[in-house]
Order: structure tokens, then C-alpha cells, then sequence
């Protein structure tokens, strides 16, 4: 059995990793920390897992987690960083579901996330979680980035038209939206249920610090120095899911979009290319590590429309975290992960 453990598990990324590695027919949590909750027992935290896990939150502890055979990170951003290089010199894999290693960048890091990056000699090494672009590289991985939600169901909506050239790369739109989960675990007045309940808002206009993630991304499908994306993310009162409504100009208005996605997304497990005409919901994939994609071109117009839909904390996060791993340790990709989505 593989031996994983989880810093910070008491999020909502950290409750969805045991969720999923609760059932997941190789692995063994062997370690678990919270600062704050140190010497409670998951089960008492967290009631969905009673009798799928005995186990109880410690506090951070390098030589607990070095007996570990892999260790996520889904901890605040900052935080794996400081603890990678130690983790990294006694032989353990890791996985950073936060943003330490997202960025090739360090002065970029520094710029979006407001501090110098800890390690920036370990930038070069980490490799981009993102299987349907990096799957070869993440197999033989030590330290692994696992991407943003956002930058998931925007870069797989893009992705099929830049690598085949099919659309002008100067005018990208992204016009996303996201559950209120995404801004994590904590008390915040902004997202309390009396705030968002009923109302629908844009924020960050002027730039989110995802942007150079997703540039990063789509500058690996293609090289042209004038592609260019507006991004625009909005909070939505429900708690999973996010949606993104992608714009961007066809070269050939004439071109089969639906066999386009359908011949790029293959081989992909947990990419689902809808028919032509379909309108995906966060509703059908949540829950589920899939990525739920429709493209369409609207009458007498050479604009496609690419709607693709994930849960933001599985697909988005613990799950795709969950598929890396699987990667890495040479186990089925789709082992503990075949979970269907939840209807109502």
C-alpha cells in the first residue's frame, strides 16, 4: 500500500482528499496535521468519514511525513515551499495543491502572491499537474503543481483549438464562474450565505492572480507573442462547481468543432466531450473528476463558444491531485476516482 500523507487537512481541498483516498483501493493515510486541530480525530471533524477513517490530526512533523512514500500540500499558498527542499532531500514525492510551484516564474510568484518564493531553484524541477498536457512528466515527478481550478476548465476548453490553430490567439475571453468553496474554509464575510445568497458578482476585473497561470498554460499549445486572454471571474451562491463560457475568433468558421474536441480529447478518462447544441451544468459533474466540455458556433458568426464544466474541489483540486498521484506511482489512472456525479 502506498503511504500518503495530508498537510492541513481540515480545508475543504484536505476534507475532499480523504474522501477520496477513504476508498482508494492502494493507498494507506498515514499522517494527517492541522495545527489547530491537532489530537482530534478526523471522524469527530469531519462525520461523512465515521468508519472509513481512524485516524487523528497532529501537528506538522517533517520526520512523520518523511515515512511517507507521498505527501500533498493543501495548505494556504506559502506554505509548501518552505517545507518541499527537507521533504524533497529524504526521498518523498509531493503534491502542492496551492499555488507554490504553479508558476515557471519566480519574480512573477512574487508579483501575484505578494512574496518572494522560498525555493526558487525547485521551480525548474516541479512539473504542472495537469495530466491531459503533462502526462509523461508527471509519471516521473517529485514535485508536482497541481493547478488552479480556474486554469483546469479554462486551459481544457482552450487547449483543442490552439494546438490545432483553429483560432486567433490575440482574442481570448474567459468568463468563468465559481462556487463559493473556492475561496476556501474560513470566515469571511464576503462569502457568507447572507452575502452571495441571491446575487451574482464579477471580482478581480483588473486581473486574478490565475491569469499568468492560464497564459502559462495556453502558451504551451501556442507561441505566438500576441496571444492574449481576458479573464473574468464571478462568484455564484452555490457551493461547487465552476463554469466557463469561453470566446475566441475561428480562423475557418466552417470547421467541425464537435469532431475537433472529440479527436483531441481521445484518450483523455475524465474529459467528456458533449454533442454539438449541449449545454453542460456544474450539477452533472459534481462530485466527479471530470471535466465536461460542449463547443459551439452561433449563426452567421465566426465566434466559438466553449462551455466546460468541473467541481472546482475535485477535478479542480483533490481529484486531479488524486490522478497525479496515480500517475507517479504507476497506479491506474482512474483508481479511486470512478465516483459518479450527484442529482440532484
Amino acid at each position: 500500500m502506498l503511504r500518503v500523507g495530508i498537510v492541513g487537512g481540515t480545508g475543504y481541498t484536505g476534507s475532499e482528499l480523504l474522501r477520496i483516498l477513504a476508498r482508494h483501493p492502494a493507498v494507506e493515510v498515514a499522517v494527517i496535521t492541522s495545527r489547530t486541530e491537532a489530537g482530534i480525530k478526523v471522524a469527530d471533524l469531519f462525520a461523512h468519514l465515521r468508519g472509513w477513517l481512524d485516524l487523528a490530526f497532529t501537528e506538522p512533523d517533517e520526520g512523520a511525513l518523511a515515512e511517507c512514500d507521498l505527501v500533498f500540500f493543501a495548505t494556504p499558498n506559502g506554505t509548501a515551499m518552505k517545507s518541499a527542499p527537507g521533504l524533497l532531500a529524504r526521498g518523498v514525492r509531493l503534491i502542492d495543491l496551492a499555488a507554490d510551484f504553479r508558476l515557471a516564474d519566480p519574480a512573477l510568484w512574487e508579483t501575484w502572491y505578494g512574496m518572494p518564493h522560498a525555493c526558487p531553484e525547485l521551480l525548474a524541477e516541479a512539473v504542472y499537474g495537469l495530466p491531459e498536457i503533462h502526462r509523461e512528466q508527471v509519471r516521473t515527478a517529485r514535485l508536482v503543481a497541481n493547478p488552479g481550478c480556474y486554469p483546469t476548465a479554462v486551459t481544457l476548453g482552450f487547449m483543442p483549438l490552439l494546438t490545432a490553430a483553429a483560432i486567433d490567439p490575440t482574442w481570448l475571453i474567459a468568463d468563468a464562474k465559481s462556487g463559493a468553496s473556492g475561496a476556501g474554509r474560513k470566515a469571511e464575510t464576503g462569502i457568507l450565505m447572507a452575502e452571495i445568497g441571491e446575487s451574482f458578482k464579477a471580482y478581480a476585473v483588473t486581473g486574478h492572480r490565475h491569469s499568468p497561470e492560464i497564459l502559462q498554460n495556453l502558451r504551451h499549445a501556442c507561441a505566438d507573442p500576441r496571444l492574449s486572454l481576458t479573464f473574468v471571474p464571478h462568484l455564484v451562491p452555490m457551493i461547487r462547481g465552476i463554469e466557463a463560457t469561453l470566446y475566441a475568433r475561428l480562423n475557418d468558421p466552417s470547421l467541425d468543432l464537435e469532431a475537433l474536441f472529440r479527436r483531441h480529447y481521445a484518450n483523455e478518462p475524465f474529459v467528456d466531450v458533449m454533442p454539438m447544441g449541449s449545454h453542460p451544468d456544474t450539477r452533472s459533474v459534481r462530485g466527479a473528476n471530470v471535466c465536461r466540455i460542449a463547443a459551439a458556433r452561433q449563426r452567421g458568426s465566426d465566434v466559438v463558444i466553449v462551455q466546460s464544466v468541473i467541481d472546482n474541489l475535485v477535478k479542480g483540486a483533490a481529484g486531479q491531485a488524486v490522478q497525479n498521484m496515480n500517475l507517479m506511482f504507476g497506479i491506474p489512472e482512474s483508481a479511486g476516482l470512478d465516483a459518479l456525479a450527484l442529482l440532484p
